[in-house]
């Protein structure tokens, strides 16, 4: 199974403050580690994690690439020991699409970056604008389009939904351009609106208003079903738990399990698309993978209760031999009626 030795990277080097940016809250880091702090992060990770080779160390939080190119190279040095033969994969950074060159590309592939994850977050041109960007659509595209070229990096995009200015018309538009692009990786992030960024002030002002959890839960679920069916792998939909994120969120939608609402707002829509004509009162049972049951129960059974509110009777049962995904509908005498993928 992947994983990421995180390195937080706080707001140093990016080239403006974008009006949702706070990222020293995000990050939890308040100064930039050195390069003693980064070994030892890596040292007690590389005597922890047992898959190495599906690991990356991953520098998050700012900007990589615009960060001073001594500092830089100072993070790149200090971690090459441990990486290859018997240990991580390699490098994963996370940066802004007008921050990569050739000249910074080289510079990567030469310390063994691996992947390259570019926040775009909108590919609308009014909502970039709106939210202080510094750069457009077609950015992006000249990025990936670099990124390619080099034939030895994954790519992964990042997507903000409900921005300023944004509509859920725009964040679909948005996912339907990534997927142009054939990232291999995606993440999707709902507006988290934290103090001292431009996004709070204009929330206080009433100028920019935000809609229910719900709609944003139903249009997340969207997004991620255009990706699941284009085959680009969802790393992440929703902010990362942090204590700090709580507190100094103003707005917006942070939940500690959002993508698992997402999941299961999605599977709804799957099961929805067989009983849609069925009137029966009668007890139908849902079987799905045990790791499944809470994304198909919803939560605090909301999925049940979508149902019953229909007239439909459901229990969901689990079924060992069925991976995540998969379900099968049972009548009440235990006669399969159906056999679904959640897609």
């Amino acid at each position: 199974m992947h994983s990421n030795i995180s390195i937080f990277i706080p707001h140093i080097g990016c080239p403006n403050m974008c009006s949702f940016c706070n990222q020293n809250t995000i990050s939890g880091a308040q100064k930039a580690p050195d390069a003693d702090e980064v070994k030892k992060i890596c040292s007690e990770a590389y005597e922890q994690v047992k898959n190495k080779s599906d690991s990356e160390i991953a520098f998050f939080g700012g900007s990589f690439t615009a960060v001073p190119a001594s500092y830089r190279k100072e993070l790149l040095e200090c971690v090459q020991e441990f990486i290859g033969g018997n240990g991580f994969k390699g490098i994963r950074i996370s940066t802004r699409p007008d921050c990569i060159d050739n000249e910074i590309l080289s510079e990567l592939k030469k310390y063994h970056v691996t992947s390259i994850e570019l926040g775009c977050q909108s590919m609308n041109e009014k909502v970039l604008f709106l939210n202080d960007r510094g750069h457009d659509s077609d950015a992006v595209r000249n990025a990936v389009r670099l990124i390619k070229s080099y034939g030895c990096f994954e790519i992964g995009l990042q997507m903000m939904t409900g921005l300023y200015g944004s509509s859920p018309d725009d964040d679909i538009y948005t996912a339907n351009e990534i997927v142009k692009l054939s990232p291999d990786t995606v993440r999707i992030y709902p507006v988290v609106v934290l103090e001292g960024t431009k996004l709070a002030g204009l929330y206080k002002k009433e100028v920019y208003k935000i809609y229910e959890l719900d709609k944003m839960v139903l249009l997340c679920s969207e997004i991620m079903d255009i990706f699941s069916k284009n085959k680009i792998r969802i790393i992440k939909c929703g902010l990362h738990a942090s204590e700090i994120v709580e507190n100094d969120m103003v707005a917006g939608y942070y939940h500690p399990a959002f993508r698992e609402l997402c999941e299961s707002r999605i599977f709804r829509k799957n099961l929805d698309i067989y009983f849609n004509n069925i009137k029966s009162q009668d007890l139908y049972y849902v079987a799905v993978s045990g790791k499944f049951i809470s994304k198909a129960t919803g939560q605090k059974r909301s999925n049940i209760n979508y149902f019953n509110a229909k007239g439909i009777n459901i229990k969901i049962i689990s079924d060992k031999y069925l991976s995540d995904g998969e379900f099968i509908i049972y009548n009440s005498q235990k006669e399969v009626v159906n056999v679904f993928k959640v897609t």
